[in-house]
């Protein structure tokens, strides 16, 4: 049979390259649900492609705008409760998080209730409530299954060894654009500047987020609570090829890293196919063209965020939703052109210093801390 799949982020760049490593293996995968945000053009024309059982749109009027152009039959659900909706009532085997930010966190944590197997690329689910999606999962018997090529990679590697040998793991990251910018120069970068990438074609937010290397910064929370190890035991090296995706090493000295082309559909397809490999979709890496594999240190002062990031992976609690709020925040007023870049870091210091921690907080108190990030940061500016 085939596994029955639902796309949550469908017509961002990660659920486009879901879909299409579903359409190439259909044999294997129907996709039955697709949800976004407001891209109803995309998301109708994904539609009459898959033929799925129900979509979701968090932007109502955006749905009602493409709804004549959806296959007929087509079950619709709307606003940000609609998507969580979608997850409840299509009956599905595998739900891909792809939704961007915090507003992912409702629909994936309704999955893994329901005891789903989650492909998880909305790192911010974990970032800001992984201390309460672990434990859940683990009493609901929902599989995560990470779709970061950095998380997927540290994923393949501990099959290597049992957790009681790992000495500790390192994600790498390509560095952005800005990798060899000083100081001054990045903090006056433009968003044009920012978007940029060299290596990874993604969404706008993550894109930026990578120039500040503050997806990365994420990443480290994210790998804290997915593979349960303490932040001294993570390291980050910047790796400009972006052909190692990440690597663990092990107690006794051996190091076992993934590599691949810069490609997400190979991490999508492992999440997929888990715990088989098949014939893949992704381009192979071309050996005759890798002439060298660089590691840096990267610079906390160059980029701070990374350095809240592992703050927040140390100290726990409610700092994750807040430095993660903040950071939505603020990126956006630098989008809109009220912040400069480098005051994006600026907001995210005084807001990530202002903040009480809560050890061990509820989900209401991770919500509320997430409001009280935003609010902050609009109230700087």
């Amino acid at each position: 049979m085939r596994k029955r799949v639902i796309i949550l982020g469908a017509t961002g760049s990660i659920g486009q390259s879901t879909l299409s490593v579903c359409e190439a293996m259909s044999d294997r995968f129907e996709v039955v649900g697709l949800a976004a945000g407001r891209n109803g053009a995309r998301l109708a024309e994904q539609a009459r492609r898959v033929r799925p059982t129900a979509v979701a749109m968090a932007d109502p009027q955006a749905l009602s705008a493409v709804r004549a152009e959806l296959p007929p039959g087509t079950r619709t659900f709307t606003g940000t409760e609609g998507v969580v909706e979608l997850v409840d009532q299509v009956d599905a085997d595998f739900v891909l998080s792809a939704i961007v930010g915090a507003a992912g966190l409702p629909p994936t944590l309704r999955a893994v209730q329901l005891g789903r197997q989650i492909g998880l690329a909305n790192k911010e689910s974990l970032v800001v409530a992984g201390s309460l999606l672990m434990p859940l999962a683990r009493e609901s018997g929902s599989e995560l299954l990470p779709v970061d090529s950095e998380h997927s990679a540290i994923f393949q590697a501990l099959h290597s060894g049992q957790p009681r040998e790992v000495e500790k793991i390192v994600l790498t990251a390509s560095g952005g654009p800005f990798r060899t910018w000083d100081h001054a120069r990045i903090k006056s970068a433009t968003l044009e500047d920012a978007l940029k990438h060299p290596t990874w074609k993604m969404g706008p937010k993550i894109t930026i987020d990578s120039a500040s290397m503050m997806n990365k910064a994420l990443e480290v929370i994210e790998a804290r609570h997915l593979f349960e190890i303490d932040s001294d035991r993570i390291e980050v090296l910047v790796h400009p090829e972006s052909i190692v995706h990440s690597m663990v090493e092990f107690r006794d000295a051996s190091v076992i890293a993934q590599l691949g082309t810069p490609d997400m559909r190979t991490p999508i397809q492992y999440a997929l196919t888990y715990p088989h490999r098949v014939a893949g979709v992704a381009d192979r890496l071309d050996w005759r063209q890798v002439r060298q594999l660089n590691f840096e240190t990267p610079d906390f002062e160059r980029f701070p965020a990374l350095r809240m990031g592992f703050e927040s992976a140390r100290l726990g609690g409610s700092t994750g939703a807040v430095l993660n709020a903040a950071n939505e925040a603020a990126v956006e007023l630098f989008r809109l052109g009220r912040v400069t870049f480098g005051g994006v870091a600026d907001l995210l210091e005084r807001v990530f210093s202002d903040h009480r921690p809560i050890a061990n907080p509820t989900l209401e108190e991770l919500l509320a801390a997430d409001a009280w990030a935003r609010d902050e940061v609009h109230a700087c500016c």
